[in-house]
């Protein structure tokens, strides 16, 4: 079974999202990588160092500089000729192609896989991860994304895979790229941070935020994230959230202040390793998944915390 595997990358190096989907792809059988872009020799190179990996498939062309789907996925449709199945990371730039390139093959997209229990079978969450569903296709071409936190990532050096050159689809003239606002950061990105400090609604406003999350994370080298309500109050933009509509992370260690626990959040962040806990409220529903926590006033722990570090 030859499966073939989205890369996600920035356009000169491979993103740890990508590591993960090889790993959930090897469990399907020989693993053969797509590299989309424009100027992408550098990123092709170090995808086939990745280890397991079979070949690594490159089209250049300014029609994929954007990674815009209605480009991208009937390259994906052509090259499924040769592959059983379609596996990508379920991040934001693949959750736009998959479901794309499953409607062009006609085929059901099995979402946010947690597991592969065989050539056909998969689990995934539901009803924001309360329950764990198995699902089983008679597809003969799969299009899965896989959630990136559920699977190890593979080795991003010992690989040997052939690079090949393949024949672009151009430009299919159904969307332009216009613009893009990127924030940008010295801190870790939330998906890769091994360490993750959260702030939620009761934290008042942004500038309390900026005053008492940010320097707390930076004293820990850690990634900076948010509640859904904390997000919805402007208090950060929108790529801080975690949770069911958000960022999905699993870190070594994720410190939740002044967030509540609502499920939405939690399916977010509860498969991290270590969870910290710091709220005013001790029946936070926050608290029966935290491995450590600290019942008190946000203003007056943090500031604490972080003097101490």
């Amino acid at each position: 079974m030859k499966t073939l595997v989205w890369v996600e990358h920035d356009g000169s190096a491979v993103k740890d999202a990508t590591l993960a989907a090889v790993t959930a792809a090897s469990k399907l059988g020989e693993v053969h990588l797509l590299v989309a872009g424009k100027g992408v020799d550098a990123v092709a190179q170090e995808a086939a160092k990745i280890a397991g990996v079979g070949k690594v498939h490159v089209a250049d062309d300014d029609a994929f500089a954007h990674t815009l789907a209605e480009n991208v996925a009937p390259l994906i449709v052509e090259l499924m000729g040769h592959h059983d199945a379609f596996v990508a990371p379920a991040t934001t730039s693949a959750k736009n192609i998959a479901p794309r390139v499953a409607a062009l093959l006609d085929v059901m997209q099995i979402s946010e896989v947690l597991s592969v229990e065989g050539e056909d079978t998969f689990t995934r969450p539901i009803y924001a991860g309360n329950a764990i569903a198995t699902v089983q296709t008679s597809d003969a071409k799969k299009v899965l994304t896989v959630r990136t936190t559920a699977f190890e990532k593979a080795a991003a050096e010992g690989g040997s895979g052939a690079v090949e050159a393949v024949a672009s689809t151009g430009d299919k003239g159904l969307s332009t790229y216009e613009s893009s606002e990127i924030a940008k950061s010295a801190r870790p990105e939330l998906a890769s941070a091994k360490i993750i400090v959260s702030g939620g609604r009761a934290l008042q406003n942004g500038e309390n935020f900026t005053k008492l999350i940010e320097p707390l994370a930076d004293k820990l080298g850690a990634g900076v994230g948010a509640s859904r309500a904390a997000v919805d109050a402007g208090f950060v933009p929108n790529d801080y959230q975690v949770g069911q509509t958000g960022k999905i992370v699993a870190p070594e260690v994720y410190i939740a202040v002044g967030i509540s626990g609502a499920i939405q959040h939690l399916a977010g962040m509860k498969d991290s390793k270590t969870i910290i806990a710091i709220n005013k409220d001790e029946d936070a529903p926050i608290f029966q998944v935290a491995d450590l926590g600290l019942v008190g006033d946000l203003f007056k722990v943090v500031p604490e915390l972080t003097e101490k570090l």
